[in-house]
């Protein structure tokens, strides 16, 4: 099964729009993990507009499952936030300064030598590593020769014209899913995963390690309960 990560920055974000601690992110985590979640992801922004760097630490202790930080490896504060917490998984991803959400993947081949030696840091503390593609098989050619251990996908192509055409949407994600099978690097995806479009691209998509969804799906937890919508995501990813 391909298993969900639970992004949750948009939860932090409700919280910073009146200050003080509700709603509290860290008992929102808790009760994610125990609907069926298989791990948590949090992305970290230089501004903290939602998750800080403390929700970071704070995090760390108390979660079970697999903890997935995302964020921009050219901000040296994310590096350490990262060696600090040592998460079971780290995704680089080239956001930048004030940018409201992720909009494209590295250039692996542009940026071969600050990748590896990023990637390099964190697997020698025994950190998994992804970086962040668009779904062109040289990226992910590139990604392997720097090193990563996985890849994540970015699907908002994928999301934006699903209605319209699923079949030709899907199609750049098969073929750099089997780049991926190809050539031994494991894969994961996200951004614009919801439960329209979510069964069709794991049915699609070979040996599909994870994928990691926020918006949508906390989207739909205000009008199902995150309990049964953390169910109804997984369920689409069941085979």
């Amino acid at each position: 099964m391909t298993r969900l990560s639970v992004n949750i920055n948009k939860v932090a974000t409700l919280r910073n729009a009146r200050g003080g601690n509700v709603p509290n992110l860290v008992e929102f985590a808790k009760n994610i993990e125990k609907y069926g979640a298989n791990g948590i992801t949090v992305h970290p922004r230089p501004d903290e507009r939602h998750i800080t760097y403390q929700d970071v630490i704070d995090l760390k202790p108390i979660l079970t499952t697999e903890f997935n930080i995302e964020g921009n490896p050219k901000e040296q504060k994310f590096i350490d936030l990262v060696l600090k917490v040592k998460p079971e998984q780290v995704t680089l991803v080239p956001d930048v300064q004030g940018q409201l959400t992720s909009n494209h993947g590295w250039d692996t081949i542009k940026n071969k030598n600050f990748l590896t030696e990023i990637l390099t840091k964190f697997k020698a503390k025994g950190i998994r590593t992804s970086v962040f593609v668009d779904a062109i098989p040289e990226m992910i050619e590139g990604a392997k020769a720097c090193g990563s251990e996985r890849i994540e996908l970015y699907t908002e192509s994928y999301a934006a014209n699903y209605k319209e055409n699923k079949e030709q949407a899907i199609q750049p994600f098969i073929k750099a899913a089997e780049k991926a099978n190809e050539i031994g690097i494991e894969l994961n995806a996200g951004h614009d995963l919801d439960l329209a479009n979510l069964r069709f691209f794991r049915e699609s998509i070979p040996n599909l390690k994870e994928v990691s969804i926020g918006h949508a799906l906390v989207a739909d937890a205000l009008h199902y309960g995150m309990e049964n919508t953390v169910q109804l995501y997984l369920r689409a990813l069941q085979h």
